[in-house]
C-alpha cells in the first residue's frame, strides 16, 4: 500500500514528484568540466526521468503490480490539489512538464478519505464510489478492542464500549470514535485500571472528548438533553446488564 497524508499547502512536489537536485547540480558540474554541453543540451539532461525523486502519486502509476493508493484526509487540502488529483483519479496519469505524460500500466485501487471538515468538489466526487463509514457496532468496536488488548479482558472492554456507545448519543459537538476508544483503553491498561468508576473516567475524560464546550457539558449537572458523566455511566451497566 502507498500512503499519501494530507494537509493544507500540499502541492505537486509533496504528492507527485520532486527532482534531485542534488544530482542535477552534480550533473552540471560534471559538464562544465568536460566537453562544453550546450545549455540546451544540458537542459534536456537534468529533466530527465533519471533525476525524478517519486512521490506517492508517480510512485503509485511507476509501480508493478499496482498498489492500492491511500488519499487519507483529501477535506484537509485545498481546492488547487482537488484539480491536481482529477487527472490522477480520471486517467491514472500525471503530466511532468519537462518529460510528458506518465501512464499506469495497471489501474490502482485508490482510497480517499474524508473527515467532512469542509466540502469536497463536484468534480472530485465524480471521480469516487461514495462510502459512508459509521460509528461500528458494540460487537464489531468489542471485537477489535478484543484484538488490539485480548490481556484485558471482557469485562474492562465491554464497560469501554458501553460507556463509549452511550457517550455517542450525546448531543457532542464532537462525539469519540473508534480511535478514540482505543487510545482510551491504552491509558487504562496503562494506569492499572480493570473497571470503570467516576473518578477513572473524570480522570481520562480528555482522551474521549476534544472540545471545552462538550466537557464543560458533561461535567455540569442538569444540562437540558444530555447527561453527566455518572448518569452515562449507569446508563451504560444498566444495558450491559
Amino acid at each position: 500500500m502507498v500512503r499519501l497524508q494530507c494537509y493544507y499547502g500540499i502541492d505537486v512536489k509533496g504528492a507527485v514528484y520532486d527532482w534531485n537536485y542534488a544530482k542535477q547540480m552534480l550533473h552540471i558540474r560534471l559538464a562544465e568540466n568536460s566537453s562544453g554541453e550546450s545549455r540546451d543540451a544540458l537542459e534536456r539532461d537534468i529533466y530527465a526521468a533519471d533525476y525524478l525523486v517519486p512521490r506517492p502519486l508517480l510512485a503509485t502509476l511507476q509501480s508493478h503490480p499496482a498498489p492500492v493508493l491511500l488519499v487519507d484526509e483529501v477535506d484537509r487540502t485545498d481546492e488547487a490539489f482537488e484539480a491536481l488529483l482529477l487527472e490522477f483519479l480520471g486517467e491514472f496519469q500525471v503530466s511532468i512538464p519537462e518529460i510528458g505524460t506518465i501512464r499506469a500500466e495497471e489501474a490502482p485501487l485508490v482510497i480517499l478519505t474524508s473527515n467532512r471538515t469542509r466540502d469536497i468538489h463536484d468534480a472530485l466526487r465524480r471521480r469516487c464510489l461514495y462510502y459512508w463509514i459509521d460509528y461500528p457496532a458494540p460487537e464489531r468496536e468489542l471485537a477489535i478492542l478484543s484484538r488490539r488488548y485480548p490481556h484485558l479482558g471482557d469485562d474492562l472492554l465491554a464497560e469501554v464500549v458501553s460507556f463509549v456507545a452511550e457517550l455517542r448519543r450525546q448531543p457532542l459537538v464532537k462525539r469519540p470514535g473508534l480511535a478514540e476508544s482505543l487510545e482510551w483503553v491504552a491509558a487504562l491498561e496503562a494506569m492499572g485500571i480493570r473497571t470503570l468508576s467516576p473518578e477513572v473516567v473524570e480522570r481520562t475524560l480528555g482522551l474521549l472528548i476534544k472540545y471545552y464546550d462538550d466537557m464543560d457539558l458533561l461535567r455540569r449537572p442538569g444540562a437540558a438533553g444530555l447527561n453527566t458523566v455518572n448518569q452515562i455511566l449507569q446508563e451504560a451497566g444498566g444495558k450491559r446488564g
